[in-house]
């Protein structure tokens, strides 16, 4: 409970990190999106400077979170900064940021075995990990979808962009591929069968997002991107 709890907070003193070097290195292509101008740093209610400040402030509060764990684990959590960090650049060099971002989302999988078991099960692991990017793949093309139209005169890439009306193709195969890896992980983990009803419920929620978002409509783009709390619940649960 003691590891549990200390991840969670270490997940928000990250997030916080990683929302702060995304809005300070977007604020001016913000101040071109409808949704994202009215943002703090975009709209000048803060400054750059006072922006790296509380930058500074939750990295601080990170590393003292890694802190606490092992040294293998420090170093990892440390160099997770760089992925965090140079995730904004992406939307300008790749028309596929939504996968770089899961690659950096399912890092903390990796940094998580090595806190807790001081090891690596790749059986276990690996599948684990590609289901975390396929799932940030889904829930991330479906918030760059509210986007879509100022992202593209602002020159940002994204994959809301690049698959355009095959969207949800797209996305079927990425959440077919996610349920499926999270199955293999269960049975490699040797799991206990209430697993498997939770991991039903994980897919249908999956399933009823990509076939019921409407791709048009911001509001609902971001409904189904806010509903994936419940998928997260299913699958811990």
């Amino acid at each position: 409970m003691k590891m549990l709890a200390l991840f969670g907070l270490g997940s928000v003193f990250l997030r916080c990190a990683a929302c702060a070097a995304n809005d300070l290195l977007d604020r001016d292509i913000d101040k071109k999106v409808e949704r994202t101008k009215s943002r703090p740093l975009a709209s000048r209610a803060l400054t750059p400077a006072q922006g790296f400040y509380f930058l500074v402030f939750q990295v601080l509060l990170w590393l003292g979170f890694l802190l606490q764990l092992n040294n293998r684990s420090i170093i990892m959590g440390a160099s997770w900064l760089i992925l965090a960090f140079s995730y904004p650049l992406m939307k300008r060099l790749t028309n596929w940021p939504q996968a770089y971002l899961g690659f950096t989302v399912s890092y903390g999988v990796l940094l998580g075995s090595s806190a807790v078991k001081e090891s690596f099960d790749h059986a276990v692991l690996l599948p684990m990990y590609f289901a975390v990017v396929c799932w940030a793949l889904v829930y991330d093309t479906i918030y760059a979808h509210q986007d879509q139209k100022d992202d593209f005169k602002a020159g940002v890439k994204s994959t809301a962009i690049t698959f355009g009306d095959n969207t949800k193709y797209w996305l079927s195969g990425f959440g077919a591929a996610c349920i499926s890896s999270l199955v293999l992980t269960g049975y490699n983990a040797h799991l206990a069968s209430p697993y498997y009803p939770f991991l039903a419920a994980a897919a249908g929620h999956l399933a009823w997002q990509v076939s019921t978002v409407d791709l048009s409509d911001e509001s609902d783009c971001n409904r189904k991107f806010m509903s994936n709390k419940w998928f997260g619940a299913f699958v811990f649960g």
